[in-house]
Order: C-alpha cells, then sequence, then structure tokens
C-alpha cells in the first residue's frame, strides 16, 4: 500500500493539498478527479517522490517509500520521450536495471504489441502525434513491471477509440500480474467505466461529494433572502452560503431531481436542459447527465428511466434546493 500521510504541502505561503491520509491499495483502480487547480497533479508527484511533502510522509507497506522509489512510476501528462527511437525508449528502464539484452528485447516486443506500437518502434519523437508520445510514456513504465503506476492525464491527447485502447491494455497488464493504477483525469465517464474507487479534490482536499458537479466560482459578498447568486457557465446557480470570494460548490447528483417539465416546487435551482448519456453505476443507479447549459450529472433508479422514458437527446429538467449547494 501507498500512501501519505498527514501531508501538507506548500508552494511559498500557498497550501495546495491537505490529506490526512491518502492510500492506494496494492491492487487499486483509483482515480483521482477534480477542477483545475484542485492539487490532482501534485498529488500525483508526491506519491512518485518527485517533490517531498512540505509536512507529513510518504509511505509503502508501511516504510518510508524512498526506500523503493524504483517500485512507483508516473507518467506525466506532456511525457518527454528520449533521444533515440521508441524502442529504445521502451527498453530504457531495463537497460537501467541491468537486464539482459535478450529479455528486454522481449519485454519491449510484448509491451509495444499491447499498446499498438510495434509499427511504431523504429519511429523518433518528431514522427509521433501527442498521443502516441503519451502511449509510448505509458509503455516505458510498463515495460519495468512497476508495482504502482501512477498517470496523469494519461489519454487527453487521445481520440476516444486511442483512449478505449490504452484503457484495455492496462487492463490486460493488470489480468497478467496485479500492480496498483492511480490516475488523474478530467474524464468522469472514462473514471467511471476504468475505474473502481473515484476520489474528488478539492482546493487539494479531498471532497465528501461525488466528482461529477464540482465548479470553480467567484461567490459575491451581497445576499437577496440569505441566497447568493453565481455564474457557473451559462446558468446562474442560487446557493446559502456566508463565503465570499473564490470558492468550489458541489452538488451531490442524489441531490438533484430528474423531470420531464418543470416541477412544483420551491426548489429555487430548476434547469432545463437536454440528456447527453444515462450511464449505469456499479450500485445499480442511473447516471442521468445532462446539458443544462453546465454539464450536471444526478441519479435516478432503473425503473424512474423507464418511467420517464429518459434517453439521450431527449429534454429534461433538472431541479435542485439552495441548501443542496455545497460550498468550500
Amino acid at each position: 500500500m501507498l500512501e501519505l500521510r498527514g501531508v501538507r504541502h506548500r508552494y511559498g505561503d500557498r497550501v495546495v493539498l491537505e490529506l490526512d491520509t491518502f492510500r492506494v491499495a496494492a491492487d487499486a483502480q483509483l482515480a483521482i478527479v477534480g477542477p483545475n487547480g484542485s492539487g490532482k497533479s501534485t498529488l500525483l508527484r508526491l506519491l512518485a517522490l518527485l517533490e517531498r511533502p512540505t509536512e507529513g510522509e510518504v509511505l509503502l507497506d508501511g516504510r518510508p517509500a524512498s526506500t523503493r522509489r524504483r517500485d512507483i512510476t508516473l507518467v506525466e501528462q506532456q511525457p518527454v520521450l528520449l533521444p533515440g527511437t521508441v524502442r529504445d525508449n521502451l527498453g530504457y528502464g531495463l537497460r537501467a536495471r541491468g537486464v539482459p539484452r535478450q529479455d528486454t528485447a522481449l519485454r519491449v516486443e510484448r509491451v509495444a504489441g499491447r499498446l499498438g506500437l510495434t509499427p511504431l518502434l523504429n519511429r523518433r519523437r518528431h514522427e509521433l502525434s501527442d498521443g502516441e508520445v503519451q502511449r509510448v510514456a505509458v509503455a516505458r513504465a510498463l515495460a519495468i513491471d512497476p508495482a504502482v503506476l501512477l498517470l496523469d492525464e494519461p489519454a487527453s491527447a487521445a481520440d476516444r477509440g486511442a483512449a478505449q485502447a490504452l484503457y484495455h491494455a492496462l487492463a490486460e497488464e493488470r489480468s497478467q500480474r496485479p500492480f496498483a493504477v492511480c490516475l488523474a483525469s478530467h474524464q468522469l465517464e472514462d473514471a467511471y467505466r476504468w475505474t473502481d474507487d473515484i476520489r474528488a479534490l478539492a482546493d487539494g482536499r479531498l471532497s465528501p461529494v461525488t466528482p461529477e458537479n464540482l465548479f470553480r466560482v467567484d461567490l459575491p459578498s451581497a445576499a437577496t433572502e440569505g441566497l447568493k447568486h453565481v455564474s457557473v457557465g451559462r446558468v446562474t446557480v442560487a446557493l446559502l452560503s456566508e463565503k465570499s470570494g473564490p470558492a468550489i460548490i458541489g452538488i451531490a447528483p442524489s441531490d438533484i431531481l430528474v423531470s420531464r417539465e418543470r416541477l412544483p416546487s420551491s426548489a429555487r435551482n430548476v434547469l432545463p436542459g437536454r440528456i447527453v448519456r444515462l450511464a449505469r453505476q456499479r450500485s445499480g443507479a442511473v447516471q442521468v447527465t445532462a446539458d443544462v447549459g453546465i454539464e450536471l450529472a444526478a441519479l435516478v433508479s432503473p425503473e424512474a428511466v423507464g418511467e420517464l422514458g429518459l434517453v439521450p437527446g431527449d429534454d429534461t429538467v433538472f431541479t435542485f434546493k439552495a441548501s443542496a449547494v455545497r460550498v468550500f
């Protein structure tokens, strides 16, 4: 188990990460999600020992992780390839570890085949797309058989087909040799589809709100009838808060009512929109994502989906109370 314990990390006077505990189990398929600036990349860099926390410690199986640095590998969002060919890059970590040449060649061929890189083995960096560079970097990390693989937006430069192929390859690798995967992603659909543990960050802290409906806003100082109104995308959201200035707001999907038409309700937030997608969750509930001026996700039962006749492309109305909007 890889663990951050009692971590408080600063850049200058600014606290960017504050976590009492953050654990990555030995067989984890974990996703970290949250808005830009929430601390996802910093968290991965601390786990990878590329930065030392201002306060706190990083442990692997209960001991300082620095004693097993080679067991932890990070692929950053914009990875750098070494001079030489793709084949040279995939074999670099193995050569550095003293793996015999024949074994290195076999491992390179295997991981290249798994990630669809065999036709690219003799190419150099300038002959690759950004998406191909990301795949090469992931393959290079997999080749050394890490105990913990950390991925920062591993498919951000890939199209949907390439992204799915990448995640399929990771699943196949884990079926052959269990290891922990911890990825940061803006793609919630990928997070739900390819991981079984999702954690949200907001301003460097773990958020109690599920990750779908988190937004960065600027809270006004003035309130009307106890309410404040903030602009989020193309809509205005009513909420209750004594805070002002920059903040993160979150709406739990379970607090949103889904209907075909406006409901007779005193709720302050009534947002008409169009259904983007439906996704069955492991809990059995169905996540309904709609474009209401911003993309929001709600949870309903499978029975409700049938009764309301919810299908992608249809009109819907999302309703939630001002008190349901949490402020961080």
